[in-house]
Parts: structure tokens; C-alpha cells; sequence
């Protein structure tokens, strides 16, 4: 007999579910009882991130940190609070991360927390190839459907990989875990324990502060760039996500991106996303993960408009390069006058990550008609300093190389470096510079013989 649930077919009986569901109930075991049985000393976690942290499970392992020593936590970006890096864990938990976000931050800097720079479409590929060989997995998963397949969920793209890599997989399964097509699916019997829990999922907002002008005029000019039939890419942070409300008047645009938040939903609604002119996988949204609003979440719930995938796919420049007019949206903290982007560090103190910048710069750079951009405000401190700099700050990292660089954009213009000589570089981010700072822009850049 053949099972269909939608996207996925497969053969089965009611004998077939019945040993599942048994199977299932077996693992059941309370949060506390899950780390107590698999958690050793000296071994690593694969922890799930984003806004899908197994919280229950954190929280469980939180408490019992005391009982053992050197555990290593390998993460990205959490949203939420992160106890489990907090002062009294050292020596017993100690969290390697990929990405680093505001609430690891501060342990990275006195050394409590390691940061492990990876581009995003490799960093799954350090666990599933055993360069940083998993022996416990936390995992978020939706509840199992009806031939015991669970789903990922909002974070697919850098879990599936390192979670099925693992010796062993403890799964929070959680009925307000949006079930996702796509390669999202990870069965029961893969799964060594399991603890239910009925919780809201993290949320995240993209724009801090709405309205802003400076966001709003860089959304502006990017929105501009990108044509009709394009397929878009949006990085973290409040400038891609303002980007999305300058679209309205565009057609057929398509998504196939890193992450994405409720921006595109708008845009569905509208009309204004239909993925039509994809190339691939043409009429869907194609994603690693998802951050946003619990709206946004039950929308993406059997929705089989959405597609998610591991991010050693998504993420690869390669596939990247095959779609049709693939607009990259990207920011950075500074960029020096021949084209080098620092998206990673403020001088030599690590600020967030590599993420997946440079695989889709480049991607899109190798696309039919694509757009790679990196947007910034042309100021930060209130104004006081340039980010547009003669040369970077000692120590700063280079995220995107001058060699990759195509379309820079700042509250005031969009000029594009690719093929571009040093001096018509210079000149050209000279302009799109605060004017504050453009004299004596001009002034370094004779000194530095740019000029």
C-alpha cells in the first residue's frame, strides 16, 4: 500500500505505524532524565540554533553541569537567553560557536566562549564529514506525522546535517514546530530520546528601530537594482529586511535565499513573490532557515510553497550561480577604499560571523543578470566615525575580498567596484561616503597613493 502526506510518498501499513507509535512512546523520557543518560564529560553537543534552541533541554543541561566537566556546546546564532555560557559554567560547559550573537558575545571576549570562523555553506560539513565529530545532537523537531517522519522544521539548513551526523540524537518535539517541505525529515527511529514540550518558538524581530532614515534610504537604492523576474537573497539584519517593502511594484520575484523572515510573506500576499521566472525550483521559496514571528510560523506550517534545505546546498556558490538574475543582499561593518569588506569583527574583537556573505556574493557574481550587493549605513557611533575607511581597522577581518566586490550601497548611492581600477574605486566610494568625511577620505587615499 502507498502512504501520501502531500510532498513525500511512501509504502507502509497499519502494522508499519503501529511499531513507529510504540517505538516513539518507548523514548519518551522527561528533560532531565534525556542529559543524564547521554551526556559524558569531555564530549561534544551539536545544539540547534536560531529560533529553534531546545530550550527545555538547555535548561535541563544547565543543571546538570556541575556533574560533569569540558563539554563542549558547538553552536551558531541562538535567539533567546543563553544560560548555558554564563560565569559559573566554566569548566563544565563551554560553547564553540560559528556565528556570534549578542548573547555570546561578551563570553567570547573574556575567553569563556571559542569562535570558530566557517563559511555558512561548509559549516554543516565540519560535523558530517567528522572534522568536529558529534557525540550528542539536540534537536527541534515538529511531531512525527503519520508514517513517523518528523520535520526540522524552522531550522533545517544548518541542523539536519550535524544532527543526523551524531551518535546520538536527543529530540524536543514541540507541536509549535512548523512541519516544512523540503529535505527536512528526520524519522522516529533515528531519534535515541525524546522529550515533548508544548512552547512557543523564539521570536525575531529584523529592524530594531523601524522608520529608520538611514535604513529606509539604503533600502531605497537597493530596491532599485533589483529587476523584475529576480530571485532574491537576504542576509540578516533590518537594511535586507526594509529592502522588501520597496518591492511592491516588482513581478515575479522569487526566493531562494539562506533565511528569510515575514517580509517575503507580505510579498506572497501581494503577489509580488511567485517565483515564476525561478530556475530553480521554480514557484517555491527555497531556504536554510526561518526567523521571525509566530504569524510567520503558522503560515509556513504545511505550507508547501516553502522548501527547506541543508545549507551545503542552499549556500553553495555553485547552485547559487544557476539561478536566474540572483540579487545577494549583504552588510558589513566597514569596507576600505579598494573594495575589502569586514562583516565579522570590530578590529581584531569578533563581532558576529562569516555567515553565508561571501557563498552568495560569490554566487550571485557567477548568476545570469546577478545583483551581489553589500549595504551599509556610510557612518556608525552616532556618526562620528566613517565605515567607509582608507584602510580597515587593524585586525579587522576581510569577509568578501576586493576581488569578489561588485555593488557597495550607502544611504547615499550605489556605485559598482567590479572591473573597477583602485583610483575609480576610491573615487567612487568617496562618494557615496558621508560628506563629513570625504575630504579627508580623499587626503589618506593621496597619502596611501590611491590618488
Amino acid at each position: 500500500m502507498l502512504w501520501t502526506r502531500g510532498w513525500v510518498t511512501f509504502s507502509g501499513n497499519n502494522a508499519e505505524r503501529m511499531h513507529w507509535q510504540a517505538a516513539y512512546r518507548r523514548k519518551v523520557v522527561t528533560a532531565e532524565e534525556a542529559i543524564a543518560t547521554t551526556v559524558r564529560s569531555g564530549e561534544r553537543i551539536f545544539l540547534t540554533g536560531n529560533c529553534s534552541v531546545p530550550h527545555a533541554l538547555m535548561e535541563a543541561l544547565v543543571a546538570y553541569a556541575p556533574a560533569v566537566g569540558d563539554v563542549e556546546i558547538a553552536q551558531v546564532l541562538t535567539v533567546g537567553p543563553a544560560p548555558w555560557v554564563a560565569p559559573e559554567m566554566e569548566g563544565h560547559l563551554r560553547s564553540n560557536v560559528m556565528f556570534i550573537g549578542s548573547n555570546l558575545r561578551r563570553s567570547v571576549w573574556e575567553r569563556r566562549s571559542d569562535y570558530t570562523p566557517v563559511l555558512l555553506s561548509e559549516f554543516p560539513l565540519l560535523f558530517g564529514q567528522g572534522v568536529l565529530p558529534v557525540d550528542v545532537a539536540f534537536a527541534h523537531l515538529s511531531p512525527p506525522d503519520e508514517h513517523g517522519f518528523c520535520s526540522f522544521g524552522l531550522e533545517t539548513g544548518l541542523a539536519k546535517t550535524p544532527v543526523e551526523s551524531a551518535r546520538v540524537i536527543v529530540a524536543q518535539i514541540n507541536p509549535q514546530m512548523p512541519y516544512l517541505a523540503g529535505d527536512t525529515f528526520i524519522h522516529v527511529s533515528k531519534l535515541d530520546a525524546i522529550v515533548e514540550v508544548d512552547d512557543p518558538l523564539q521570536e525575531y524581530a529584523m529592524a530594531a528601530n523601524p522608520g529608520d532614515p538611514v535604513v529606509e534610504a539604503i533600502a531605497h537604492h537597493i530596491a532599485e537594482l533589483i529587476p523584475d523576474g529576480a530571485t532574491l537573497q537576504m542576509g540578516i539584519g533590518a537594511v535586507a529586511d526594509s529592502v522588501l517593502g520597496y518591492l511592491e511594484d516588482k513581478r515575479d520575484l522569487g526566493v531562494h535565499t539562506e533565511l528569510f523572515s515575514d517580509g517575503v510573506r507580505r510579498l506572497v500576499e501581494k503577489g509580488v513573490i511567485t517565483g515564476a521566472r525561478k530556475t530553480l525550483h521554480p514557484g517555491k521559496i527555497t531556504a536554510g532557515f526561518v526567523l521571525g514571528s509566530r504569524e510567520l510560523y503558522r503560515w509556513l506550517d504545511h505550507n508547501p510553497l516553502v522548501e527547506l534545505y541543508p545549507t551545503e546546498t542552499v549556500n553553495d556558490p555553485c547552485v547559487i550561480g544557476q539561478n536566474y538574475r540572483q540579487v545577494a543582499i549583504n552588510g558589513a561593518i566597514e569596507i576600505d577604499l579598494t573594495g575589502q569588506v569586514c562583516a565579522d569583527s570590530l578590529g581584531p574583537r569578533f563581532f558576529s560571523g562569516v555567515g553565508g556573505q561571501l557563498d552568495f556574493i560569490y554566487g550571485a557574481s557567477r548568476s545570469e543578470g546577478g545583483v551581489p550587493i553589500i549595504a551599509l549605513p556610510s557612518t556608525a557611533k552616532e556618526g562620528e566615525i566613517s565605515r567607509i575607511v582608507s584602510t580597515l581597522t587593524p585586525g579587522a577581518g576581510v569577509v568578501t575580498t576586493r576581488n569578489h566586490i561588485h555593488w557597495i550601497v550607502t544611504e547615499y548611492g550605489a556605485v559598482n567596484l567590479y572591473g573597477q581600477s583602485i583610483r575609480r574605486r576610491v573615487q567612487a566610494l568617496i562618494g557615496i561616503a558621508h560628506p563629513r568625511f570625504r575630504d579627508i577620505l580623499r587626503h589618506e587615499a593621496r597619502q596611501l597613493g590611491y590618488l
